[in-house]
């Protein structure tokens, strides 16, 4: 950094300015005032040389005697001639050539008219030098009126060369400059320390505050003086302290309000003035980018019903909540204008998922209606049974006994129902326990085909068993997974007509083993393919439950399979039919 945008440039150049402008000033004041001085010591010095000189003429009428005594006294610089009553020249001590034309050149620059002055003069002249030839030199000359005491009048002019005055001056001026010049370079060397001294706490300060801004709140300044710079670096000192009480505070605000938006389940997003995003949580995130991707092709990432609701909140400055549906989904909206100020800065946007509730609560209506419904017709049965056999308006025993029949049958079918709705809200509460062990799975699903013989032998359905040669071992809760395909090839002898072929095939595919049962059915379709495994649900009358099935079948089958981390699903054939297909992992 140059010195002169410094403060020790400032400061200095400052002091230094001041000091040499007061330096001029002393200096032409004091060389004005030498010179002037010096010239009047000389016209002093001439004044009472020419009284003695008068005095002299007074004392002694004797022509040598004079010639001898005035010189005596008189400076090597300065010479003088006296002047009688006439006008006339009556003594002169002259040194030096020119005498004649400097004696009239005084004489002239003088109104002698009348013989004498009245009172003395004094002049600068210009005349001939007396040192060196074809010179001219600058003279001041006296000239003195005198009257003797015999009542002689006359004029002394007495001159002198004023190189010796301009020597002087000249000698002075040396002295005076030399005095400043020394003065200036001392105040240059005090200034520099004194800005220096001054200015050393305040550069501290900056590479202190420097450091504050880097975030080390730790520095400190030593506050070794009394004085306001001493006072300034005890503020400074508080200063840091209070700013990094407040900086960690606000850090822990940032910090504690980071993890509410990060625990939180809604999606907050905060918005500016103009529509921009400032803040949001993970949750929000993941749905802005779903929004993004669903309404990238409408230039916008945002739907139209979210912008128009926060334009609305921003311009009228009014709270907003809302459920909306965005795109299959439902969406409980809040929004909430930011302030800064009175004035409005933006809004913030919190949007709950209430897809999963609604689908709970459409979930637990159908749940009840096809309870009731599963219940209701077993339950009139019962009644209506009960009631003829009560009222004794059977024809005979053989037909008292074939009622007794339905209304056992019917209350078994009851008592099925009912424990499959405890096995799945056990199953989807997760208390149901597996007690799994390691099952060779061609033997096992071979007993279970095995078991189902004779039944499609009845149903004049044929069922086969393929498999590969190679022995698969899968851990597996052998119960829980005859079950599931009990389920199934019962639900696919029974949904086969006459004549059809229902087939349980393995296949083992890199770490998983993949079962499929197939049958030539109707077929399920397949816009309800995604739907058969919740409960009670019903596809088209071609794949309607005969008598003794609860709807509950493929629900608890798929609760089954993935506890056993695998996967059911259903699909159509190439041509008619069902291929249930479910795939469990190998474990080694």
């Amino acid at each position: 950094m140059k010195i002169w945008h410094s403060i020790v440039g400032k400061l200095w150049a400052t002091i230094l300015l001041l000091v040499t402008f007061i330096l001029f000033i002393v200096t032409a004041l004091l060389l004005e005032f030498l010179g002037n001085f010096h010239r009047e010591q000389a016209e002093e010095s001439l004044q009472k040389e020419a009284r003695i000189i008068a005095n002299i003429v007074n004392d002694h009428d004797s022509q040598p005697l004079m010639s001898i005594i005035i010189p005596d006294f008189l400076d090597q610089e300065t010479n003088a001639f006296i002047v009688d009553r006439n006008g006339e020249i009556s003594h002169s001590y002259h040194q030096g050539p020119y005498k004649g034309e400097v004696e009239k050149k005084v004489l002239s620059s003088f109104d002698l008219s009348n013989g004498q002055l009245q009172n003395k003069m004094v002049k600068e002249l210009v005349m001939p030098s007396l040192k060196e030839e074809d010179m001219m030199s600058q003279y001041i000359v006296l000239a003195n009126p005198f009257t003797t005491e015999a009542g002689e009048v006359g004029t002394v002019f007495i001159y002198q060369n004023l190189e010796a005055i301009h020597d002087t001056t000249k000698r002075t001026t040396n002295i005076v400059i030399l005095s400043a010049f020394i003065a200036f370079v001392l105040t240059t060397i005090f200034a520099f320390f004194l800005s220096t001294k001054i200015t050393s706490p305040l550069r501290k300060m900056r590479q202190a505050a420097n450091e504050l801004s880097k975030g080390n709140f730790e520095t400190k300044l030593v506050a070794s003086q009394s004085d306001e710079i001493g006072q300034l670096a005890t503020a400074f000192n508080q200063m840091g302290k209070q700013l990094k009480f407040h900086v960690e505070l606000i850090s822990q605000e940032k910090e504690q309000l980071s993890s509410i938006l990060t625990s939180m389940t809604d999606a907050v997003i905060t918005f500016n003035k103009d529509g921009t995003i400032l803040l949001s949580n993970p949750q929000a995130e993941k749905l802005l980018k779903q929004w993004h991707l669903a309404n990238e092709s409408k230039g916008t990432s945002l739907p139209p019903e979210i912008i128009h609701m926060l334009e609305h909140s921003v311009s009228f400055s009014e709270e907003i909540e809302e459920e909306l549906k965005i795109e299959n989904y439902y969406y409980n909206v809040s929004i909430s204008p930011l302030y800064s100020g009175n004035a409005i800065r933006g809004a913030v946007v919190v949007l709950r998922d209430m897809t999963e509730q609604r689908q709970l609560d459409k979930l637990r209506s159908d749940f009840i209606a096809n309870v009731s419904h599963e219940l209701r017709t077993p339950i009139s049965m019962l009644q209506g049974y009960s009631e003829a056999i009560l009222d004794d308006v059977t024809g005979s025993e053989e037909e008292k006994n074939e009622m007794i029949q339905i209304i056992h049958d019917e209350s078994l079918r009851m008592g099925r129902l009912v424990s499959d709705l405890l096995d799945l809200a056990r199953m989807e509460s997760g208390h149901m326990k597996l007690y799994k062990e390691y099952v060779p799975i061609k033997p096992f699903l071979e007993r279970i085909v095995h078991k189902f013989a004779p039944v499609a032998r009845e149903a004049e359905v044929e069922l086969t068993f393929e498999y590969p040669d190679e022995e698969i071992v899968l851990s597996i809760d052998e119960d829980r997974i005859e079950q599931v395909f009990t389920n199934l090839i019962d639900n696919a002898i029974r949904h086969t007509p006459k004549k059809g072929e229902v087939k349980l095939s393995i296949e083992k595919q890199q770490d998983v083993c993949k079962m499929s049962v197939t049958d030539t059915g109707a077929g399920i379709p397949e816009e309800d393919l995604e739907y058969i495994f919740e409960r009670f649900y019903k596809a088209d009358k071609a794949r309607t439950r005969v008598k003794g099935g609860t709807g509950l079948g493929l629900s608890i089958a798929k609760n089954i399979i993935v506890s056993h981390e695998g996967v059911i699903k259903a699909s159509r054939g190439k041509e008619i039919g069902t291929i249930m297909t479910v795939t469990l992992p190998i474990h080694n």
